[in-house]
């Protein structure tokens, strides 16, 4: 079969090459490309492939329309939002995506954003950096937060149990019943609004969670309450999250994901928002986590090869 990687794994070669060694000598063909968002020369690449690979780069619907063999598409990222799903399994293409790689990474972030909102990080360097002291920055501890995590997935579950570990109580929204020790309470989505002191988003983007976090949802927090996402961003409506923040409706918010991809638009409105910390969608990116999605990604693809589809979307 023919293989192609569209973008790289941000591992290094070496890494990669007893992966590589292995395929050709079972009588693959294996080519990576460097990332390139130019549809055309994607579908140039694509056509003949048996086998698509690739990680969080949108995949336009007219590169599969043109890749007449392809069977595979063995996806390097947990969200399979940005390729067009329903459409490839109208062709029988199989799916599978690298579910847990990044479980850690994420939640340490999240837990790091916590506490840089909480103790004020960005006015306290800001200030010694213009001469100044922490005077009239005075933070406050994740001990003894109600924090409410909406999606209890992974890595929601994950973020649950740190935070836990730093004595917060903390209570969850989730479709299905969730049974943790770590989890004090399971709430409806208005109540984990109202009665927590920290929000973290870590459900999957849906037709149903598309724009869940807007204006009304917003105007039930604290307004000493912040708000995290390191899911997807268009669970959130960005245009409310900048009013709320900008006129004191919540503390703060970290965010770490968008409707679009970085790198982001001058006029973006985040990039305006008062008290909110921006990271361009670095959540899942660390060394391990990218060794770790490597692994995974190749070991999708050898089990799809020996006809065991594993990790199936």
């Amino acid at each position: 079969m023919k293989i192609v990687l569209l973008e790289e794994l941000n591992v290094s070669d070496d890494y990669i090459k007893k992966y590589i060694d292995k395929l050709e000598d079972m009588g693959h063909t294996f080519i990576a490309y460097k990332k390139d968002s130019d549809i055309n020369r994607q579908i140039e690449r694509v056509k003949d492939a048996d086998v698509l690979m690739l990680a969080n780069m949108p995949l336009d619907r007219r590169v599969i329309e043109n890749a007449n063999k392809l069977k595979y598409i063995d996806v390097a990222f947990t969200g399979v939002d940005h390729i067009p799903v329903s459409y490839a399994k109208t062709r029988g293409i199989d799916i599978s995506n690298a579910s847990d790689y990044a479980t850690d990474a994420v939640s340490e972030l999240c837990i790091s954003f916590m506490i840089e909102l909480l103790r004020n990080i960005k006015e306290n360097e800001e200030s010694l950096r213009n001469g100044g002291t922490k005077e009239g920055f005075v933070g406050n501890l994740l001990r003894g937060k109600t924090v409410g995590i909406i999606g209890a997935g992974k890595i929601g579950r994950r973020v649950a149990y740190l935070c836990k570990v730093f004595g917060c109580r903390v209570i969850v929204y989730n479709r299905s019943i969730v049974k943790e020790e770590f989890i004090d309470e399971q709430v409806e989505l208005d109540e984990l609004l109202k009665e927590s002191d920290i929000v973290s988003l870590h459900c999957p983007l849906t037709d149903d969670t598309k724009g869940m976090i807007g204006k009304d949802e917003l105007s039930l927090m604290k307004n000493s309450a912040i708000l995290i996402n390191t899911a997807r961003g268009a669970i959130v409506n960005t245009d409310d999250l900048v009013l709320a923040l900008n006129n004191n409706i919540i503390r703060g918010a970290a965010i770490d994901v968008y409707d679009k991809e970085p790198p982001l638009d001058k006029d973006y409105p985040l990039l305006k928002a008062k008290n909110v910390i921006l990271t361009p969608h670095m959540g899942f990116s660390s060394l391990e986590s990218m060794e770790k999605r490597a692994d995974i990604v190749f070991d999708n693809l050898f089990s799809f090869l020996d006809g065991n589809w594993k990790n199936r979307v």
